[in-house]
């Protein structure tokens, strides 16, 4: 087996599938760098080494610095790099997505321009939110009034199940400290969903303001894909941790929600559900590879450059000649 400095440059057929990629890997408190076809952790235990091409996204949390080298690999790997917050509650910048394919954002353009399918995902979020309540049928303010219900008997719940004294949803928004402590821990968990929800749908390349149920934001989807999980983790979380103690409750609701998105694989269940909702049928990565057909978006070859012209109704034409050859104007 050859050593990391002696291997030559892969090229794009000996990458490997995003499918069998480790999806999301994680790096704090270190240098980035390369050295050859591998990025390059070096921290005060000495150096790592992850070759390139088994990265499907880089998240760069807190005390990370990484070199132009380095970003240089990663971009011609095909892999995502996103600076976040300790591991992935906050979202700060994006790199490339984890395809060159613009099947999932397409997908998702369809999808939200027509109110029909844009109501029926809707409808199919609030079912992975209460599998046990049938949405089907549902206008828009009943699926609110449905939620808003649910929302509250969730509050009143884990209330109940921590001893923690709720009086109700109070917040300012922009004022954290405006709510009393169960608010402010309630808001806090909640900005750790939306950060995660705006990773993982950066690293898709999916657009993060044509949302389903929310509207007029440049975050409307990730604030749908956030609620995903609002009263399953976001929730639970935030009332044990002012169970436990009233202080510092905003850094410590992060490091809890922290701990729990990484026992629970939030972040892969996170590119599941997007994928499911915004192309029903199609393998997820963690599926691909094992006996399914490869769904041609671009998750099986990632440094596939596969690029078509619109045609009419519905079709798409070769592209990369001239399509003025021999036509009658």
């Amino acid at each position: 087996m050859t050593t990391v400095g002696q291997r030559r440059p892969s090229g794009p057929r000996e990458l490997t599938r995003v499918g069998d990629r480790s999806s999301f890997v994680y790096l704090e408190r270190c240098v980035v760098h390369r050295e050859a076809n591998a990025i390059t952790a070096e921290d005060g235990d000495g150096v790592r080494h992850l070759p390139s091409a088994t990265i499907g996204a880089l998240l760069l949390g807190p005390g990370t610095r990484v070199t132009h080298q380095a970003m240089s690999l990663l971009g011609e790997s095909g892999a995502a790099v996103v600076w976040v917050g300790e591991h992935g509650v906050r979202w700060y910048s994006g790199g490339r997505a984890l395809s060159r394919s613009a099947h999932l954002v397409e997908a998702q353009a369809v999808l939200w321009a027509n109110p029909r399918s844009r109501l029926a995902v809707a409808r199919a979020m609030y079912r992975k939110r209460f599998p046990d309540e049938d949405p089907d049928g549902c206008s828009r303010r009943r699926l609110l009034g449905l939620e808003g219900d649910r929302v509250k008997a969730c509050y009143r719940r884990e209330a109940a199940r921590t001893g923690v004294t709720w009086r109700g949803r109070r917040y300012t928004p922009g004022d954290f400290t405006s709510g009393d402590v169960p608010n402010q821990a309630v808001t806090a968990a909640g900005q750790c969903m939306y950060g995660v929800a705006q990773t993982v749908i950066a690293a898709l390349g999916c657009s993060p303001g044509l949302g389903f149920v929310h509207s007029g934001h440049e975050l409307s989807f990730a604030l749908d894909i956030a609620d995903l999980y609002k009263t399953e983790i976001g929730i639970p979380v935030a009332f044990e941790t002012v169970a436990e103690d009233e202080e510092d409750i905003g850094p410590r609701v992060r490091r809890a929600l922290r701990d729990r998105i990484h026992t629970t694989g939030l972040l892969d269940r996170c590119v599941d559900d997007i994928r499911e909702l915004l192309s029903p049928g199609a393998p997820t990565p963690h599926t691909a590879g094992r006996g399914e057909a490869p769904d041609h978006t671009g998750y099986d070859e990632p440094l596939r450059d596969r690029v078509t012209l619109q045609g009419d109704g519905g079709t798409e034409v070769e592209s990369g000649r001239n399509h003025g050859d021999g036509i009658v104007w």
